[in-house]
């Protein structure tokens, strides 16, 4: 229901999206004022006999959370710390194992997307088109860098580079020890775009990046120079809403080939030698990222069912549609199983091998967004609500 919404703006906004765009928005926002939508509820939770122990190792509260806006703000997870922060400003790290607040640090800047871990340093981006990185030991700011515009992608960071995609579409690549601009790379954002959260990866000495019409892009990650484009997702339909498509979920990689999706994207595997396009699935798609183990791939659907892909060729080897319309986040492998939030603040789990759901835990009564974090086979969960929560599996 939000999308059309999301749209209309997007095209008022752009200021050239043409009649059509608005009429088709308008008519989808009247059907659901007039109650003429269709959309589905979310289902509702049954009881369930748990196959295994899902335990609360230890919680903690940070600040205020997401603050009701829509940021992109996630745990990073080290060897020794788990880092967090509010909307606020506010920084924290906790003590991996046993939850023990290692430090605090009160920013009083408004964070729009990370932490993300580097080197020596956690990196984050602001609303106010700014990347900031600060120490993992004590959260000292090493440095301070401006950019075009608000960053909600999550920054990427590796060999020694740190990049950014700012709401603009530009991408920047930062010197990671002192914030320097190394390059920019500028591209033209399509009229109507996905508010996206998804961002950049880093692949050995490529930066890969997904973007609106359905194209993917590959660049050298020390000067930004282009490497190869290809078109991964085919627009469908009449209307410009209709025809949107955005490879905006974090894509997946493994050995020399690529896993992406997006808003009405399907899922493909791509080459990451030449962007050659060696499978496409049109009839599943998912904007919130995907999980792999050996031979599958798993995601969930913008219906938030949840789906098992082969690896080799797309093809379905299961579908578990018990949390159907609950908002899920992307799913992350544990062990053997997957887990999973919701809007409710319940942490599911599954079987990878049938998608049976196997047990569920509430870590807080506000949604889950961002996407489960595993370290060491521990599940650490950020809420919406400020809850920061690890748990166990046995």
């Amino acid at each position: 229901m939000r999308y059309p919404i999301l749209m209309l703006c997007a095209a008022l906004l752009s200021g050239c999206a043409g009649l059509d765009v608005i009429k088709d928005g308008w008519d989808s926002i009247g059907e659901m004022i007039s109650g003429k939508d269709n959309a589905e509820p979310p289902k509702e939770l049954q009881e369930l006999e748990p196959k295994l122990k899902l335990s609360v190792l230890w919680d903690a509260t940070v600040g205020d959370g997401y603050a009701e806006q829509h940021v992109n703000l996630v745990p990073a997870v080290t060897e020794e710390s788990v880092f967090a922060v509010d909307r606020k400003g506010l920084l924290q790290a906790h003590n991996r194992l046993n939850g023990e607040k290692r430090w605090a640090v009160e920013t009083e800047l408004p964070f729009s997307a990370g932490p993300v871990v580097g080197r020596e340093m956690i990196v984050l981006g602001t609303s106010n088109a700014e990347v900031v990185a600060y120490s993992q030991t004590d959260g000292s700011l090493r440095w301070k860098s401006s950019v075009s515009s608000e960053i909600l992608a999550t920054p990427a960071v590796g060999s020694g580079v740190v990049v950014v995609r700012g709401s603009d579409g530009r991408i920047t690549g930062l010197d990671e020890k002192s914030g320097a601009t190394l390059w920019t790379h500028e591209r033209s954002a399509p009229t109507l775009a996905v508010r996206s959260k998804g961002g950049p990866i880093i692949a050995g000495d490529l930066l890969i990046d997904g973007y609106g019409s359905g194209k993917l892009i590959a660049m050298n990650l020390k000067n930004g120079k282009q490497e190869w484009e290809a078109t991964v997702a085919i627009a469908r339909g009449r209307s410009e809403i209709e025809r949107l498509v955005d490879l905006d979920a974090v894509p997946v990689i493994k050995g020399d080939t690529l896993y992406v999706s997006g808003y009405q994207g399907g899922v493909a595997a791509v080459s990451l030698r030449d962007g050659d396009v060696q499978w496409r699935e049109e009839k599943v798609s998912t904007h919130s990222g995907l999980a792999a183990n050996r031979r599958s791939l798993f995601l969930a659907d913008q219906n938030s069912d949840v789906w098992r892909l082969d690896m080799s060729n797309g093809g379905d080897l299961w579908k578990q549609d018990g949390l159907h319309q609950r908002r899920l986040t992307a799913p992350a492998a544990v062990k053997d199983k997957l887990v999973i939030g919701d809007f409710e603040g319940y942490l599911h789990v599954l079987s990878q091998d049938d998608g049976g759901l196997l047990a569920r835990a509430r870590v807080d009564d506000s949604p889950i967004e961002a996407p489960p974090v595993v370290f060491d086979e521990v599940v650490y969960v950020y809420t919406s609500g400020g809850k920061l929560a690890a748990l166990s599996l046995e």
